[in-house]
């Protein structure tokens, strides 16, 4: 019998449903982020930071894939619109599922949406989600030779962070070895070392997500 790519159908259908999702969002007029990171990497902490950052400027929606909602109880807590994408212990988000969860958010009341992945380098690389903007967190105790490892976790982004930077001096992180690393993957990527913890480099992502956004509202219309 003949080989069937099975892997490269599911990709393709995946590929299919994720230009629907970004129909959807164009026509809401909604900036969508796809947020990846390893377990622990500061995906949570960081989306907190660019809520705080935005939330009297923007309206913002967040979407969490995950089996439990406890990373999304803290920002229900503070008015925003949350939903949980119960993925069932599956290793990254498809299309699929963030196309199900999409009534659960009033789109047309939203400006930015947050879909948190599930924390992996490696799956979450292959399914597109249909967000407009891949955002990489790595971090500083995970070591630089993270892009060179998964390459193609740092082939897809379209910003990186750095995170966790006030670390950098005491675990010894070789940033321009990282740096290279992701220069080969993905020349002139947009990168940010930011801390979640002092506040470092997060004032410039804020200020390139507020670019984002005006585009997106000129585009609109």
């Amino acid at each position: 019998m003949p080989n069937i790519p099975i892997v490269e159908t599911i990709l393709n259908v995946n590929d299919q449903l994720a230009e629907q999702n970004r129909r959807i969002f164009d026509q809401a007029g909604v900036l969508a982020l796809n947020v990846m990171a390893s377990p622990g990497g500061g995906k949570t902490s960081t989306i907190g930071r660019i809520i705080d950052a935005l939330r009297d400027e923007a309206r913002i929606g967040v979407m969490d894939g995950d089996i439990v909602a406890i990373d999304l109880e803290g920002f229900a807590a503070q008015g925003i619109p949350v939903s949980l994408i119960n993925t069932g212990g599956n290793c990254h988000l498809d299309a699929n599922m963030v196309h199900s969860a999409l009534p659960s958010m009033d789109l047309s009341a939203l400006d930015l949406l947050i879909i948190e992945n599930v924390g992996n380098l490696i799956c979450p690389a292959a399914f597109k989600l249909g967000s407009h903007i891949n955002v990489v967190i790595a971090s500083v105790p995970e070591g630089a030779d993270k892009p060179y490892k998964y390459p193609a976790m740092f082939r897809g982004a379209d910003v990186l962070l750095l995170n966790k930077m006030d670390l950098a001096e005491y675990m010894e992180f070789d940033v321009a070895y990282f740096r290279h690393g992701v220069e080969v993957l993905n020349p002139g990527l947009t990168f940010f070392p930011i801390s979640c913890r002092t506040g470092e480099g997060l004032g410039d992502l804020a200020a390139w997500l507020r670019l984002r956004l005006a585009e997106k509202a000129q585009a609109r219309g």
